[in-house]
């Protein structure tokens, strides 16, 4: 035996350039070691690792037979992009996943060439591919352009946008549906029970010669007395597809997993199509791990496990997180009003409703990766009654504006929103980052806006919302574990638009909006060393602003300092519009407003990166050394 025949073939591919060479026989040894290699990496990285195995026969037919970077591979979500990460030029820094400095857990433009376009969010490959599709025929960058989605995302509106524009254009474009009955839940609704008929209905026989390209490959008058047969055949079985009544040429389902289905099909795909092709590829989600495959969400995120056992290191913490506190609180407010209802779009697990779910199961309702309906849907109920409570991550709410401008805050509906994941969010990114939502909600009229400073907080703030009838109200809180501080038996409702003062003190006052709260006591302590002793305040709503707190902070003190978990534009940039229009810089108070940097913010370590943002207590303590001494300077006294 050869020292080339001994060596793994994954070894030999440094990049998809040298997977032209090998033969079918070694690209599938190619998938196993690539599986093993992936289980490792977020073995000791963590991640998201299901998604990834489930595509991983699916990157190498691909990386195969199309020319990469030439080609345009784009990945929806980017979830499963581990595996291509690693034929692409990145396993050696594969083991710095979602790391300070290492690798992005998403596909991300500047990181590589093979990643032709940046996706944290679902949903938007279809759209992309076909602007590189119609780039590439008005005389831009060359090559297929091939989308890779899952059935979790084809839920989602913008995506049947992209298909019905794609079919009507007609341009040449490749899209695989990657179908493992998956998201991070279990898909919901009439698509997904669409496309198990798809699969349950048609035998995977009847595409069987299509997809080793035999249709494809016979002489032209056969090829379309086969094709007849294969389209009367299709009309026996289930009349058609959607797909292509939209205009795409559907070949599927196709196992996935079988490279000796997918080499030939996809081979046969790139001589032959002209049009819009959709390929309905069907997988299994956490394939070949079997604490994947077994897992009730088969394996989508984790941390840092075993490789044969697949079980976990967990982080060991005496505090609730506040998501478990967000949903318990949730509970005990339905548990005394049946018009309370909880709204979830695809993220049950990620938002506490899967434990509300098995509480109220008739009045929890899973509406799939469509946050735009998630909102409207939500006015629907409110405006008929209930008492919604739509849980969506910050970062995800984005995608829902429109409707939270027109369909709520216009019609000033009683929509009741938790915004999980506010602030930063660690491993996943500036993708995932709860950065903006302050901002882009405060602006809005009538908009309550709150944030919880500790887990306590949070549930006060589920019970002001529940009792909160006169207008759409928001309250935000952060990924990860409470402050461990005492909780009470039960949230108590908050007067709207009214601050605390945590501390009474002199010479300077903090006004602090979420979490950064505890950070400012940690300063406090450290300032007392040196004589120091600031106020400090728990703002507790964003709007309306607490005017009497904040113009009495300013009235008695040289200095004011606001903190929050957000960009520019928020909590402090409404504080210094208030100090502004009542003249009170005129009189001559120092202000700084602690906000989220002007960039994105890469990902690391929670601690890190809000150190990269100065905003935890170090940079505080600094902050007060600086103001106080500006005011020193200008002669004042306390």
């Amino acid at each position: 035996m050869t020292d080339l025949a001994k060596t793994p073939i994954l070894d030999r591919v440094q990049l998809p350039s040298d997977m032209k060479s090998l033969s079918d026989r070694e690209l599938h040894q190619l998938a196993d070691e690539l599986r093993s290699e992936t289980i490792s990496a977020v073995s000791v990285t963590g991640g998201h690792l299901g998604a990834g195995l489930g595509v991983v026969e699916l990157t190498v037919a691909l990386h195969a037979v199309f020319d990469t970077p030439r080609d345009k591979i784009i990945w929806d979500v980017g979830h499963q992009c581990y595996p291509h990460k690693i034929l692409t030029g990145r396993r050696d820094r594969i083991r710095t996943l979602r790391m300070g400095g290492g690798l992005a857990g998403f596909t991300k433009r500047a990181e590589s060439p093979y990643d032709p376009f940046g996706a944290g969010h679902s949903s938007t490959s279809i759209s992309a591919a076909l602007g590189f599709a119609v780039a590439r025929d008005l005389g831009g960058d060359p090559g297929d352009a091939i989308a890779v989605i899952g059935d979790g995302a084809m839920s989602a509106g913008m995506a049947f946008e992209a298909l019905n524009n794609a079919g009507h254009l007609g341009k040449r474009l490749i899209v695989v549906l990657n179908d493992n009955e998956m998201s991070i839940a279990p898909p919901v609704g009439a698509l997904s029970s669409y496309l198990t008929s798809l699969y349950t209905r048609r035998p995977f026989q009847d595409l069987k010669a299509a997809a080793k390209g035999a249709v494809g490959l016979l002489p032209p008058p056969i090829q379309e007395g086969a094709r007849r047969a294969k389209e009367m055949l299709k009309g026996m079985t289930i009349g058609g597809t959607l797909f292509e009544e939209l205009g795409f040429s559907y070949i599927g389902p196709v196992d996935g997993h079988d490279l000796d289905q997918l080499l030939p099909l996809l081979r046969t795909v790139k001589s032959r199509a002209t049009g819009p092709v959709l390929i309905h590829a069907v997988t299994r989600k956490g394939k070949g791990f079997a604490p994947a495959e077994n897992a009730a969400d088969r394996g989508h995120a984790t941390g840092k496990f075993d490789m044969v056992t697949g079980i976990q290191a967990k982080a060991k913490s005496n505090a609730p997180s506040y998501t478990a506190v967000f949903a318990k609180a949730l509970i005990d407010e339905a548990g005394r009003d049946d018009r309370i209802v909880g709204i979830t779009a695809a993220m049950p697990d990620g938002t506490g409703l899967k434990q509300f779910a098995e509480r109220f199961p008739r009045r929890t309702f899973d509406v799939g990766i469509a946050e735009q309906h998630a909102v409207t849907f939500a006015a629907g109920l409110a405006a008929g009654g209930m008492k919604p409570f739509c849980a969506i991550y910050s970062t995800f709410l984005q995608r829902g504006y429109d409707q939270v401008v027109h369909d709520v805050a216009v019609q000033n509906l009683p929509v009741r929103f938790a915004i999980d994941r506010a602030g930063l969010v660690g491993q996943d990114g500036p993708t995932h980052a709860g950065a903006y939502d302050i901002a882009f909600l405060a602006n809005l009229p009538g908009m309550v806006v709150m944030a919880a400073a500790d887990e306590a907080e949070l549930m006060h703030m589920v019970a002001t919302a529940a009792a909160h009838n006169s207008g759409p109200i928001a309250f935000r809180f952060p990924r990860g574990e409470g402050t461990g501080v005492e909780m009470p038996e039960r949230g108590q409702v908050l007067p709207i638009g009214k601050g605390r003062i945590i501390r009474e003190g002199k010479g300077v006052a903090i006004l602090s909006f979420g979490t950064r709260l505890s950070e400012a006591e940690k300063a406090c302590e450290a300032l007392a060393a040196r004589g120091i002793s600031p106020t400090v305040a728990d703002a507790r709503f964003a709007k309306p602003l607490d005017r009497d707190l904040i113009l009495r902070l300013a009235r008695t003190h040289d200095a004011l300092i606001t903190m929050e978990e957000g960009a520019v534009g928020g909590f402090g940039s409404h504080v210094a519009q208030l100090l502004a229009d009542e003249g009170v810089f005129d009189r001559g108070l120092r202000f700084r407003s602690m906000v989220l940097p002007d960039r994105f913010v890469d990902h690391d370590a929670p601690f890190a990166m809000y150190d990269s943002s100065a905003l935890n207590a170090a940079h505080i303590e600094a902050k007060v050394l600086e103001v106080m001494g500006i005011a020193q300077l200008a002669g004042r006294t306390a």
